[in-house]
């Protein structure tokens, strides 16, 4: 559905670096890391805004770049920017955008604009920021994509609509045929709607595969320095508090009994991933 082969963007001061992976239909990926990680030069490169230096990416086998308007017509964007038309209500900003779409149904526009709770006849620059970003939704589902592509949206919505979101991704990809990739910087939403987890570091990346074949590839560990130690260099990074010290190793086997040991949330893999070499 999505694949991303030796994706590689290289800026003044900032290199993306040979990413590579591919989601398949039917499946939500969670796309973490920290600020300056990569995720937006990712997504902007997925979505046709940026030409790669080298790489491709592929969606549902047509490339996505500057030319290859097949691509886009298949992806719908959430962007955490304003891309509409402050000056237009929101039905306005849908009948301007959506006639760029083959596919896109007004009615479907104006359907996911009641269940979301919005006022069609409000202009743009008068909703709130996640008001934008529902609209924004809507607009996205209004031209029936096969991949979603959300950039960090839900930090944004309130409680209510969270759950009505999870609802929405987990239908849009429920038939097999179509995929998600949400950038997220919510752990836990990255645990609850994730499938597959892609996490990035300094514009490299660190971890790719389905999310519960990640997590059993680590362990966190707690106890003495000393003797977390002599798991040497299966360490990937150490805290160390007033009540201890943590880890998190890489491999499940031969580790001390004198070390309590569980397996990693998709935070801790994030929390630890950020200190390795530090």
């Amino acid at each position: 559905m999505l694949k991303a082969d030796g994706v590689t963007k290289v800026f003044d001061k900032f290199r993306l670096d040979n990413i590579t992976f591919e989601i398949p239909p039917g499946y939500i990926c969670g796309l973490v890391g920290e600020n300056g990680s990569g995720k937006t030069t990712l997504i902007r490169i997925i979505c046709g805004l940026y030409e790669p230096t080298s790489g491709s990416v592929a969606i549902d086998g047509d490339i996505t770049d500057e030319e290859h308007v097949s691509a886009r017509q298949k992806t719908g964007v959430v962007l955490n920017t304003d891309i509409f038309d402050d000056f237009l209500t929101l039905e306005a900003n849908g009948r301007r955008f959506g006639k760029y779409y083959q596919k896109y149904s007004h009615e479907n526009l104006l359907e996911y604009i009641s269940e979301f709770g919005l006022d069609p006849k409000k202009k743009y620059a008068w909703n709130s920021k996640g008001e934008k970003l529902k609209f924004a939704l809507a607009f996205a589902l209004s031209y029936d994509p096969v991949l979603l592509v959300l950039d960090e949206p839900a930090a944004n919505f309130d409680p209510e609509f969270r759950e009505k979101f999870n609802r929405i991704l987990r239908e849009f990809t429920s038939s097999g045929e179509r995929s998600v990739l949400l950038s997220t910087h919510i752990m836990s939403d990255a645990e609850q709607f994730s499938d597959y987890l892609l996490m990035l570091r300094k514009g490299k990346q660190v971890l790719f595969g389905d999310i519960e074949t990640v997590r059993s590839r680590y362990r966190m560990v707690s106890g003495n320095i000393n003797v977390i130690k002599n798991l040497k260099d299966r360490v990937i990074s150490v805290e160390q508090g007033e009540l201890g010290c943590k880890a998190l190793v890489r491999g499940r086997e031969n580790i001390s009994e004198f070390l309590d040991q569980w397996e990693p949330s998709v935070e801790e893999l994030m929390c630890f991933f950020s200190r390795e070499g530090k």
